[in-house]
């Protein structure tokens, strides 16, 4: 059982009732009919927002950028890319949604930048400058590297090579390495100048915005600062140092890792971690894989996932918190390989019912469709048809933009019956409106909240369904999901609830037994009892 953590440790207060929404900013709305999403097209949408219940938000990286890699190859961390606006848009947008309760966080980038940022282009210079250290390059244009990095060959002046951390375009900046190698001069140490320069200009990007009206950030790669650090011990003591400082000016700021080991995550110092198809895994069996826990046919025991989440859970109790997103611009959405809108009815209720925070990808709510074979953009390939544009309505260009069809970030969903949110607003049935529902469940209950203890209280070896109890006090909720086709039958002793008790649910009844209760479940059902 995970205990409520909010005794120990000082939790931002905000923090327990959080919901994040993903926002993709060029494929979210468009608001000077260019065909690419941008800030006061995202201003336009908060009242949407507002009414869906969100009270965060996170922008992938909108800054200076070729988007060779949808924006995660900055050429200016601090200015805003002019297809989205100015600068003077961000800080706008950050005050409009205060006013709406709604807080704002951004991507940050540290690993790396892009081959455009004037940083890198004097790191390749042959003669030496004071950004010559700030890249990692070899010795020389032969020398290799040592296998445990990637090097691009031939590409500038100076006579090296370049570390990448992800495409070509993205040249890795210099942390330094855990243990250099006195053979290879072109190891250098964390307290070299280089990496104690590119700290420092870490910290001065986030004070930046953060004076800005942003109200944290959500760290891209944040594990892989330190070169040749597989225990990640150097990286986790790198963000320490970086937080001792930062923390102090900017005592409200929560910062989210792309990590994927809470443990490593938290101990470095960050509020949150992701669940993730990397890292210490279990996102994979839960909803990923065609063979997962949320899959109507061969779907697999929830165990899978919960011995991975229950087993990192326990360390950072106290310390920090854990999100099991609903997907993101990486990877494939909800709506795909077969699901349909109940399938996704039971993932969300799964969602905004577990601890830690939910975070919803744009469309999630409305089950928009991941589009197969669509032709890589800005570098998506595969992931690019996670990131088609927002549908807002049943108009031209499903509401997104008022631009000509072939202007348009990306086409849209191209099926006559496309969810939208006009469509789903006032449906009883859709899901929508069953998110929305979901949210005001969580955000009226604190055993739902991110804080409140788990108990996983029926979870069979090899069948799919599982149920689980919410407490904070005296206030206790039963979670029931069947993600199966098939109906089922589960017993729980020392559980007392009936159908009065049921707040929200499809497909399920409760009866009191004497020792427990029986819950009978259709195919593909949910409930949540108010115990």
């Amino acid at each position: 059982m995970l205990k409520d953590i909010r005794k120990q440790r000082n939790i931002p207060v905000w923090l327990e009732s959080a919901v994040f929404y993903q926002i993709y900013p060029q494929s979210f709305q468009d608001s000077n009919n260019d065909g690419i999403g941008d800030i006061k097209g995202i201003i336009r949408r908060l009242d949407y927002l507002l009414s869906l219940g969100i009270n965060t938000i996170w922008l992938t990286p909108c800054f200076v950028s070729p988007f060779q890699d949808g924006g995660y190859d900055i050429a200016d961390y601090y200015k805003i890319a002019p297809r989205y606006g100015t600068n003077a848009d961000l800080i706008l947008l950050c005050k409009k949604a205060h006013e709406c309760g709604i807080k704002i966080f951004l991507d940050l980038v540290p690993g790396h930048t892009s081959i455009e940022h004037p940083w890198f282009k004097m790191s390749g210079q042959p003669r030496r400058n004071k950004y010559s250290d700030r890249f990692i390059w070899t010795s020389g244009i032969f020398d290799r590297g040592d296998g445990s990095l990637n090097f691009i060959q031939g590409y500038a002046p100076r006579n090296g090579n370049y570390a990448t951390n992800f495409f070509y375009c993205q040249p890795a900046l210099n942390y330094g390495f855990a243990k250099p190698d006195p053979k290879k001069s072109w190891q250098q140490p964390m307290d070299a100048p280089g990496p104690i320069a590119n700290r420092r200009e870490l910290i001065k990007i986030m004070s930046y915005w953060l004076d800005r009206g942003v109200d944290g950030f959500r760290v891209d790669m944040a594990f892989s600062l330190v070169k040749n650090d597989p225990s990640h011990r150097e990286t986790i003591s790198l963000w320490r140092d970086i937080f001792l400082e930062i923390r102090p000016l900017y005592p409200e700021a929560v910062f989210i890792s792309e990590w994927g080991n809470p443990k490593e995550a938290i101990a470095a110092g960050f509020d949150i971690d992701f669940v993730l198809p990397f890292g210490f895994g279990g996102y994979n069996d839960l909803i990923l894989n065609k063979k997962s826990f949320f899959r109507r046919y061969g779907g697999i025991s929830i165990n899978n996932f919960l011995k991975f989440y229950l087993k990192h859970a326990a360390p950072v109790e106290g310390k920090g918190l854990i999100s099991v997103p609903s997907s993101n611009h990486d990877i494939k959405r909800l709506y795909s390989d077969g699901r349909m809108v109940r399938d996704l009815k039971v993932i969300f209720t799964f969602l905004l019912t577990w601890p830690g925070v939910p975070f919803i990808y744009q469309g999630e709510e409305i089950g928009m469709r991941y589009i197969k074979g669509l032709p890589s953009k800005e570098g998506g390939y595969e992931r690019t048809g996670a990131r088609t544009p927002m549908q807002w309505d049943d108009g031209p260009n499903a509401g997104f933009s008022k631009a000509e069809r072939n202007l348009l970030y990306l086409p849209i969903d191209p099926r006559p019956n496309r969810p939208t949110v006009q469509s789903q607003e006032n449906d009883p049935e859709s899901l929508l409106t069953h998110v929305k529902k979901l949210m005001v469940l969580r955000k009226s209950h604190r055993a739902l909240q991110a804080t409140g203890s788990l108990n996983p209280v029926y979870t069979p070896k090899s069948s799919g369904q599982f149920a689980y109890v919410r407490e904070y006090k005296e206030e206790r909720f039963l979670i029931v999901l069947n993600p199966s086709a098939a109906s089922s039958k589960i017993y729980l002793n020392g559980i007392k609830t009936d159908d009065k008790s049921l707040k929200l649910g499809w497909g399920v009844s409760a009866s009191v037994t004497e020792r427990g209760c029986v819950i009978r479940l259709h195919g593909v059902s949910y409930g949540v009892f108010k115990l």
